[in-house]
């Protein structure tokens, strides 16, 4: 997992290739001409998934992961807190290999972290997340999704 500022996102180029396409994405596109949805960027390999939020509780949101694709996830329009433990740490859960998703509620995040307008967070495969806590009503965010 990592949490930084956008503008130190190429920093983590050698992460993966692609994380320099999320880079372009961003310097060439304006949140308010994008509409709340997916917009392919490299085909399967990279997307983002433009959505409003409700907010949650930390006890509201599932904890998740992913085998295939690593999340950067933006807040666009409001602070997001993310609840965090490795996957090591984490009870089973049933993955669905359609959605490249494991899934489980009633689970207890071992650390919350907030992340700002102007950041981002990735998550990598061995990353369990609990996305979308906050306390505004709703709020807008992208989450890219760049394969492993």
């Amino acid at each position: 997992m990592i949490i930084d500022t956008l503008d130190n996102l190429d920093k983590y180029y050698a992460l993966n290739p692609l994380f320099e396409e999320v880079t372009k994405f961003l310097n060439n596109n304006n949140w308010d001409d994008l509409a709340d949805s997916k917009t392919p960027i490299k085909g399967d390999d990279l997307f983002v998934n433009v959505q409003h939020i409700k907010a949650m509780k930390p006890a509201g949101p599932a904890m998740e992961w992913h085998r295939k694709m690593i999340d950067i996830q933006v807040p666009i329009s409001g602070d997001e807190t993310f609840g965090y433990t490795p996957l090591c740490d984490l009870p089973p859960m049933e993955y669905v290999e359609a959605k490249d998703m494991a899934k489980l509620t009633g689970v207890e995040a071992q650390t919350y972290f907030t992340v700002k307008v102007g950041q981002f967070a990735i998550f990598f495969p061995q990353d369990g997340h609990a996305p979308g806590i906050t306390d505004e009503v709703a709020h807008r965010k992208a989450i890219f999704k760049v394969k492993a």
